[in-house]
């Protein structure tokens, strides 16, 4: 383990740097399909390995296992399951060897370094497994957004301890990388799935008659199923339906499951945009412990989807950081980026934290996680600092003086700042007060990277009274300070006028 002791201060006397630093690591990767767009190439290229003789076959894969194949768990496994999934251009008489199935296999993967580019937009967690840990400690999980080859961002996941004495920690990474294994077949919620197609303006008589027919809970292959015997049974298909058909498929996909064994390290775990809404990127997940009333405890997570053109809220939901559900938020009120979730309910109703104009801070309330409509004006930008618009750095801390948000203000050469407000804790629409000064600012060391004068977080950990704060920089590297709780608490509500 890295340990790093409290050292100097940064941007605010407030702030003290810890020196941990997490840059991005090129060695990292992944393995990810690589199938030709032209069909028929992909057929060639089968038939090409089916032409050379055994002997040929055994060289070249063994050339390319001593390449690759300590860079990956399973390697072999993974060959073989992407010869199963190219199988569909080969004649089905055809029954290669073992050893040519696995080089066929080779010809459709490629690596990815997920995290070539950047390593930043980092959020903070308790970790489930507090077990064994010296008194006054804390273990937690650091989720951070990489970045790789076409800015194509994933989440990956760090572990970390806080001791009594407020050092902290950074378990060292594996040098594997593994992306999650897609549950196939997800369960949907009849009613839930109905109402978002609602949401998105998809129901009439053909999706009535698709949903309608399925079980309170279906799955997707049920679901695939119901589509198809209705599409066969139609004489022809209108314009209208076929976009709709596409729809509750996009749908279905975007509403999808994910696990990894047990067995993989933390460090190791991937999350690698998988559905149609994803395409270009999970970006900026800001991770809460939730509690619910009755004292049971999940994780949850907004993050932007990303599909190269248009951003969709998104919701994660987990209790193991092992299966992730990937969940569509729906309502008027779930739009724009940086929606952040308060770790519990207020006065009954879920509570979270939004932008809906890309300028302001709203507030918001429902009485459904995944639905929200209603949003009314919580903050706008007051100091030349946050004059461009202001946004959420994570979930709200609850304190005894009330909820804690950290925020964010862009200002002139679209500058990026971090500083913080206190919300009432009945009442989070009324402001206690607010810094007219960021905590956090951009110094001539860290200025400078992928994206230049940006610091930003996406949550914050509350240790006893230390607030754990991760950040990146510049879009590029991220590192980690501390901020006295009572003494920040002192400034927001007497000295920060």
């Amino acid at each position: 383990m890295r340990k790093k002791n409290v050292s100097k201060e940064t941007t605010s006397v407030l702030v003290k740097d810890t020196g941990i630093i997490l840059a991005p690591d090129s060695q990292r990767v992944i393995v990810r399909p690589y199938i030709p767009f032209n069909k028929s190439l992909a057929k060639r290229i089968i038939s090409r390995v089916l032409s050379l003789d055994e002997s040929d076959i055994k060289k070249e894969l063994k050339n390319v296992l001593d390449n690759f194949s300590h860079r990956h768990h399973n390697f072999e496994l993974l060959l073989e399951r992407q010869f199963d999934f190219v199988r569909r251009y080969m004649p089905s008489f055809v029954l290669p060897s073992r050893e040519r199935r696995l080089l066929i296999g080779s010809f459709f993967l490629s690596e990815y370094s997920f995290e070539s580019a950047a390593l930043f937009n980092p959020s903070i967690v308790p970790h489930p497994d507090q077990s064994g840990l010296p008194p006054g400690s804390l273990r937690f999980i650091l989720t951070l957004r990489a970045t790789g080859e076409g800015h194509i961002s994933s989440l990956t996941f760090r572990s970390g301890l806080i001791d009594k004495n407020c050092n902290i920690s950074i378990d060292d990474s594996s040098g594997f990388a593994t992306t999650a294994e897609m549950n196939e077949n997800p369960i949907y919620d009849k009613i839930s799935f109905a109402r978002k197609l609602r949401e998105i303006g998809i129901f009439n008589d053909f999706s009535n008659f698709i949903i309608g027919s399925l079980s309170d809970e279906f799955t997707f292959d049920e679901l695939m199923e119901k589509i198809k015997s209705s599409m066969f049974n139609q004489q022809r298909l209108s314009q209208t339906n076929r976009s709709i058909n596409e729809k509750i498929q996009w749908l279905a996909q975007c509403n999808y499951e994910a696990h990894f064994d047990p067995s993989v390290p933390l460090s190791e775990r991937i999350l690698y945009p998988r559905s149609p809404s994803e395409q270009n990127g999970i970006e900026d997940a800001r991770f809460v412990l939730f509690t619910e009333d009755d004292g049971s405890n999940k994780y949850y997570a907004t993050y932007t989807a990303y599909n190269g053109k248009v951003i969709l809220p998104q919701l994660i939901e987990t209790e193991n950081f092992e299966h992730f559900k990937m969940i569509t938020l729906n309502g008027n009120a779930a739009i724009d980026k940086g929606m952040a979730l308060f770790p519990r309910r207020i006065n009954g109703r879920y509570a979270m934290i939004s932008r809906q104009d890309n300028e302001n801070l709203f507030l918001m309330y429902s009485d459904d996680i995944h639905f929200w409509y209603e949003a009314v004006p919580l903050m706008k930008p007051l100091y030349s600092w946050e004059f461009v618009k202001i946004g959420t750095c994570g979930s709200p801390i609850e304190t005894d003086q009330g909820w804690l948000l950290f925020t964010h203000g862009v200002g002139p050469f679209r500058q990026y700042s971090i500083s913080a407000i206190l919300l009432d804790k009945e009442n989070p629409s009324q402001i206690l007060g607010r810094l007219s000064e960021p905590l956090i600012h951009w110094t001539e060391t860290n200025r400078s990277g992928y994206v230049p004068n940006v610091v930003y977080t996406c949550g914050v950990l509350l240790h006893k009274d230390t607030l754990v704060v991760p950040y990146a920089m510049s879009d590029q590297r991220s590192t980690i300070s501390l901020i006295s709780l009572s003494s920040l608490i002192e400034k927001l509500l007497h000295g920060a006028s």
